[in-house]
């Protein structure tokens, strides 16, 4: 290969009709052949000194840690995607219990609201009997009040007719009569 090339810049500066005019290309007094033998022994060295393979070994060694860097990112991509599906599907679990919870609440909210009134209900039955029962009662007492109050007017007003129509005489018959009927109703 370095004959080739040697060859090949051998060729190309015989052909330029630059160093055609100067003289002869191979002599050190040609700047271009000395710079084309500095530079071969340059690309000598590094070849002896293996840089070429080196340098493929650092690319090689680069590109592994690319390749194991992406295989990384790839498994942490999947990993986040798996735990992105796994809370997605916790998400969508928490957000159904929430709504049956809601809607457990609901029905639990209509119950109570039904047992409130029926409740209210059976009170203000309660409280229509017992407001029905006072008012019973009070127009028992008031009426036994009333008739009370007769008999005490009724008895009064006798008393007056009588003690009119009364005379001594028939007083003491009645005193008699009842002392009588006392004595026979205790022996």
């Amino acid at each position: 290969m370095k004959r080739n090339l040697f060859a090949l810049v051998l060729t190309l500066g015989a052909a330029s009709p630059a160093l055609a005019s100067s003289g002869p290309f191979i002599s050190l007094g040609n700047t271009n052949f000395v710079v084309l033998l500095a530079f071969l022994l340059f690309v000598g060295v590094l070849l002896k000194l293996k840089v070429p393979g080196m340098i493929g070994g650092v690319l090689d060694k680069r590109a592994e840690g690319i390749r194991s860097e992406l295989d990384e990112a790839r498994a942490l991509r999947e990993e986040a995607q798996t735990i992105l599906a796994s809370y997605e599907r916790k998400q969508k679990e928490v957000q159904e219990q929430a709504d049956r919870i809601v809607a457990a609440a609901r029905e639990d909210a209509n119950l109570a609201a039904e047992q409130a009134r029926e409740d209210l209900q059976k009170s203000i039955a309660r409280r229509l009997a017992a407001a029905t029962d006072q008012i019973a009662s009070a127009q028992a007492s008031a009426v036994k009040e009333v008739r009370d109050r007769a008999i005490t007017i009724a008895v009064a007003a006798a008393n007056q007719v009588m003690a009119k129509q009364m005379t001594a005489a028939k007083g003491n018959k009645m005193i008699d009569d009842a002392i009588a009927e006392v004595e026979t109703k205790l022996h």
